[in-house]
């Protein structure tokens, strides 16, 4: 299964799949799953494959993404049709673990971010059906998730899958379990003053009020107890100005914000905006933060199964998901939306193995409750 899935990725990062452009690499999907003589439904570029063992028990959701970013600039290698001698020796000398062969690795945009679950999360379904596991098992491959776009889950949970009971999120993780997971809020915000000439000193200086909010940013604290730790916050981007002998009137600068479980987008948009002369609007409201309930059955598991467990600093398919869910899958974020992305064909293995393993505890589970 290992040597399969690893082929597979292969072939998956040969075929450039940008948000918004998956068709080819969903079609690819589409073909392997028909030569396994899996049934399955495509929805857009997506796939969702079931297997039913017995109505009548909850179902485990196994949910992965297709898509990538944009190659990031300076690979030293080709993104999507790499020299695998080359990328070993790189590899190499970027982990300090000598890469002895190129058999070792998959190497290329979206080999670690998503392909890995990706793949490990297929050979886990075929296993799952064609040996028959009494667990009911849904397989989710999604567009659009790093674009946050309208017909990858956002679209599937509301259309098809809603009655799912429990998720595992396919993400880089190290096969370490995210029991929670950060949301995103970008706010753009635009300081409004009065233009002037300079060298007269009339108007009002825009750039002086957003440097003011910029500052009670800055020392804002949300006081709410949080599982995750304190909301991250960072001013990213500031604009301002026409020339050099003007007072402007508008100075935009963009906060960027990690939230936590103990506040809403919204909540705090608001507590911002009440500290703040400048305007703020939210790019998007429903990038929420998402966490494991308390004494879940995917936390029991983890702890049976020896996977350790951590809060996860980066968003994924988990917000838009309605059921209780984790966040887990081979692979290490800190390759995610960088140059020479890979990973180890192990890694790979190492999630075949633990994602079958959860697969069969999770049906085990809801056999013995009768």
């Amino acid at each position: 299964m290992t040597a399969e899935a690893a082929e597979l990725l292969r072939r998956m990062v040969a075929v450039p799949s940008p948000s918004f452009e998956e068709e080819a690499v969903c079609t690819l999907l589409c073909s392997y799953l028909e030569e396994k003589k899996i049934p399955f439904e495509r929805i857009g570029n997506n796939i969702v494959a079931e297997h039913i063992a017995d109505s009548t028990k909850p179902t485990l959701m196994l949910c992965a993404h297709i898509d990538t970013v944009q190659p990031a600039s300076g690979y030293d290698f080709d993104p999507f049709s790499p020299d695998y001698s080359r990328a070993a020796a790189i590899i190499s000398e970027i982990t300090g673990k000598e890469v002895k062969s190129p058999d070792e690795i998959v190497a290329g945009l979206g080999s670690n971010d998503d392909g890995a679950s990706c793949v490990s999360m297929i050979q886990t379904f075929l296993y799952t059906v064609n040996n028959r596991i009494n667990t009911n098992l849904t397989l989710v491959l999604t567009c659009e998730e790093e674009k946050s776009g309208k017909d990858g889950m956002t679209s599937l949970w509301g259309m098809r899958l809603s009655r799912i009971s429990h998720a595992i999120v396919g993400e880089p993780t190290g096969m370490k379990a995210a029991v929670s997971e950060r949301g995103l809020l970008v706010i753009d915000a635009e300081a409004a003053g009065e233009s002037g000439h300079a060298a007269r000193n009339e108007g009002i200086n825009s750039i002086y009020i957003a440097i003011e909010d910029i500052e009670k940013i800055r020392g804002h604290r949300f006081t709410r107890p949080s599982r995750m730790g304190d909301i991250n916050l960072n001013v990213t981007q500031i604009y301002a100005g026409t020339a050099h002998n003007v007072i402007p009137d508008r100075c935009s600068f963009v906060i960027d914000i990690r939230p936590n479980e103990s506040y809403s987008n919204a909540e705090i948009l608001e507590e911002l905006q009440g500290i703040c002369r400048s305007n703020l609007k939210a790019r998007n409201l429903s990038n929420r933060s998402s966490a494991t309930s308390q004494g879940s059955i995917l936390t029991e598991i983890c702890l049976r199964t020896g996977n350790e467990t951590f809060h996860s600093p980066t968003t994924s398919d988990w917000m838009r998901i309605g059921c209780d869910a984790i966040k887990i899958g081979p692979g290490d974020s800190s390759r995610s939306h960088r140059k020479n992305e890979f990973v180890f064909v192990e890694e790979i293995e190492e999630g075949i193995e633990k994602y079958i393993e959860f697969v069969i505890e999770y049906g085990k589970q809801f056999n013995t409750m009768e």
